[in-house]
Parts: structure tokens; sequence; C-alpha cells
């Protein structure tokens, strides 16, 4: 079993940056590929990026390429979104998920192939 608790989101002007962190808690952290995804009202839980076991391969959605980055420490237990130049289309809650499959490459932008998920933090983009 894997709990995450992410932290760091909150209100931002357009052009500003925030940075988001979850926490895993356990000792299998690098056992399991790491994603964020984003949820806006009345919109489907979207993929934003996703990291490999070991920060080897990282993936983003074409919306926030160049603009976000995804970083783990896994000493710390702890994956990152740095997001910069922050846009109103950007509000959403944000969540942290961790996967168990044996395969990352082609599955990481799937809810389905994350076994676990943190609660999320509301990230609101003012114009």
């Amino acid at each position: 079993q894997v709990q995450l608790v992410e932290s760091g989101g909150g209100l931002v002007q357009a052009g500003g940056s925030l940075r988001l962190s979850c926490a895993a808690s356990g000792r299998t952290f690098s056992t399991y590929y790491m994603g964020w995804f984003r949820q806006a009202p009345g919109k489907e839980r979207e993929f934003v990026a996703a990291i490999s076991r070991t920060s080897t391969s990282t993936y983003y959605a074409d919306s926030v390429k160049g603009r976000f980055t995804i970083s783990r420490d896994n000493a710390k237990s702890t994956v990152y979104l740095q997001m910069n130049s922050l846009k109103p289309e950007d509000t959403a809650v944000y969540y942290c998920a961790a996967g168990g499959n044996v395969l990352f490459t082609g599955i990481y932008a799937y809810t389905s192939k994350y076994d676990y998920w943190g609660q999320g933090t509301q990230v609101t983009v003012s114009s």
C-alpha cells in the first residue's frame, strides 16, 4: 500500500510559477513510475506528465510541454511538478499517482495504469 499526499497548490497570476510536491509513504517508492494528472470542473481527468522509476524517461502532455517539468527524488520518496508560465487553462485539481505495471512506455498516460492516487491539490491561475 502506498499513500500519496500532494502539496504546493494555490492561486497564482497568469505567467507565474508553482511547484507541486507529492510525498509517498512506504519504502518501495522507487519501484513505481509516477504521474501527474489534472481535472478541471466538468472535464475528465487528463494526463499531464510522467516519470520512470529511475528518472531515465519523462513524458508530457502537449499542452504543458516546455512549461512543466516533472522530477523525483527516490531518497525522499517525493515527486515534483515544476509549473512555469502558467495559463488560466491550467486551472484544475492536480493529482499525483503511482503505478506498478511492468511496462511504462506507452501506458503512462492512462489513468487505469496507476494503482495509487493522492487526494489532489487545487491550482488556480487568474488572468
